[in-house]
């Protein structure tokens, strides 16, 4: 394994942790510590404004993963980053209506609307209500779903012409999945945090027009009919409907979702969970993590409703791709001369240090046409750290049945201690606290060579899970199996050519990287 690919890949608490040190540090000095969006690398060395994103972007992916870990992982955040993207979150709600808004220009008013940004803005508002009880948070979510109501209808969309009357300049982002459809999801996060009723309201509006005329019944794919290339958004709007169909326990809605996960999906991702940026894009191995984390979490919660594969398709994402892209060495990275102190050009590898952006499978960059340079944009470090914190959240669960031992990681809570059998000291779970135990079994495990001990007695299989009725509280269990090898071939119709991978359980060992730069995986395979 590459150096790029050093952290333990039993750690996801170290993954967030990381990626919270760069969501902490990409404020630009010169404009206000308004956050920064652009990251280049090749064929420059900078980061910058965007006149699409910055302020109305980036604060709802980093505040919604900085509250999030803090709240998971009990670790302490920055006060002053948060303030930070707070600030910018309000400079984008300053319009004349309750919108996510931007400016073209760093020091220039505030003019762009972006209904793209939407959900972004809904996540900014909903992680300061729930982690900081900020009312003037609440009140700018509510001012903002009224204002939706008044200049956005389902059928008609956006009434252009009212605002234009605003003296605001309306940037289309495509169709309905692409724009308006996003928002879905912290919606949802925000009914349930506050049960602010018309926050539902509008979500179950967004589900009927999502399940209506994209996500149909069969669960296929059309690219005319999504009206969109943009992975990342067909992906956030189907974990949306997702997390809808969870809160109101929509049996129905589910299996929606799960029609799409089992076709449509394919159109965009790969068997180690690697998605494509655009699903028009030809000769490039490029994809996106933030694709990546909203699969990851769709899986999450399937896998929770008792389809259990789904909770070993999650384990595998995050071994086998989101773990191992994470920039955890910048020596290929370049600080470019800076005579005139220009804070873009500031330690941007350092700033780097933790981010995510658009790897191949195999490494930071794609053989073939790539996308013309290599970048790290810093909304996706947020997204990606927020889907890994849900993951945390699903390792281990305690339920009424019992403790639930999801996914192989290293772990503990004040109920189970998991060290997972990646270490070379096979799987150990202790039970901190009274209550039966199921432990998901991965389907390439043989049965027949796997050992348990410290149970006191034969445990029973319950689908993919081990239950032990009693286990000894404080008492090491021991379940011993070895870690196969699986040689697999990535699907030739998403890359540039087929890749082959040796796994070992869920963990990449060897891969086809092409010769590539930035690769995760040094060696080929035989």
């Amino acid at each position: 394994m590459d150096k790029l690919a050093q952290v333990n890949d039993r750690d996801i608490a170290a993954a967030i942790r990381l990626g919270c040190r760069t969501m902490q540090n990409v404020f630009n000095a010169d404009d206000e510590q308004v956050p920064f969006f652009r990251s280049l690398i090749e064929p420059e060395t900078l980061l910058a404004h965007s006149e699409y994103h910055s302020e109305s972007h980036v604060p709802g992916r980093h505040l919604n993963a900085l509250l999030n870990a803090e709240h998971v992982l009990g670790i302490s955040v920055d006060e002053e980053a948060i303030d930070n993207h707070r600030r910018a979150t309000l400079l984008s709600y300053s319009g004349p209506v309750a919108l996510p808004m931007n400016r073209h220009e760093v020091g220039g008013p505030l003019a762009n609307f972006c209904p793209h940004n939407l959900r972004e803005g809904f996540h900014a508002l909903y992680a300061l209500a729930t982690y900081r009880d900020d009312t003037e948070a609440r009140e700018l979510a509510e001012r903002s779903i009224a204002d939706i109501g008044k200049l956005w209808s389902p059928d008609g969309r956006w009434d252009l012409q009212a605002i234009k009357d605003l003296g605001i300049d309306y940037l289309d982002s495509r169709g309905f999945i692409q724009s308006e459809g996003r928002m879905l999801g912290p919606l949802v996060k925000y009914y349930r945090a506050t049960g602010y009723a018309p926050a539902l309201e509008l979500a179950l509006v967004l589900k009927e027009k999502a399940i209506g005329e994209f996500f149909l019944p069969d669960g296929a794919f059309d690219q005319e009919r999504f009206d969109t290339s943009h992975s990342h958004s067909i992906t956030c709007v189907l974990s949306s409907l997702a997390q809808l169909a969870d809160l109101l326990d929509d049996g129905a809605l589910m299996l929606q979702v799960m029609a799409f996960c089992e076709d449509g999906l394919w159109a965009m991702r790969d068997e180690l969970g690697w998605s494509c940026e655009s699903t028009e894009q030809e000769e490039s191995d490029h994809g996106e993590t933030n694709n990546s984390g909203d699969m990851l979490e769709t899986a999450l919660i399937l896998g929770r409703w008792g389809f259990s594969e789904y909770y070993h398709d999650a384990e595998r994402m995050l071994r086998g791709h989101l773990l191992p892209s994470q920039v955890r060495d910048t020596s290929f990275i370049v600080d470019p001369p800076n005579p005139d102190g220009v804070d873009g050009l500031r330690d941007v590898a350092d700033r780097h240090l933790g981010s995510y952006g658009f790897p191949a499978p195999y490494g930071h960059k794609s053989v073939g046409k790539g996308r013309g340079n290599l970048s790290f944009n810093m909304d996706i470090v947020g997204g990606t750290v927020a889907s890994l914190c849900e993951a945390y959240r699903e390792v281990v669960r305690e339920e009424v049945t019992g403790h639930w031992v999801n996914m192989l990681f290293d772990h503990e809570t004040d109920a189970v201690r998991v060290r997972s059998p990646y270490g070379g000291g096979g799987l150990t779970v202790e039970v901190l606290k009274a209550g039966p135990l199921f432990v998901r079994i991965p389907p390439w495990v043989d049965r027949a060579k796997l050992k348990v001990e410290g149970t006191g007695g034969l445990p029973t299989w319950s689908d993919d899970y081990l239950f032990i009725s009693q286990p000894t509280v404080r008492q090491p269990i021991r379940i011993n199996f070895p870690l196969e090898d699986q040689d697999l071939v990535l699907s030739e119709r998403l890359h540039i050519r087929p890749i082959r991978v040796r796994m070992r359980g869920d963990m990449v060992v060897a891969m086809d990287n092409f010769a590539a730069a930035l690769t995760f995986w040094h060696f080929g395979i035989n």
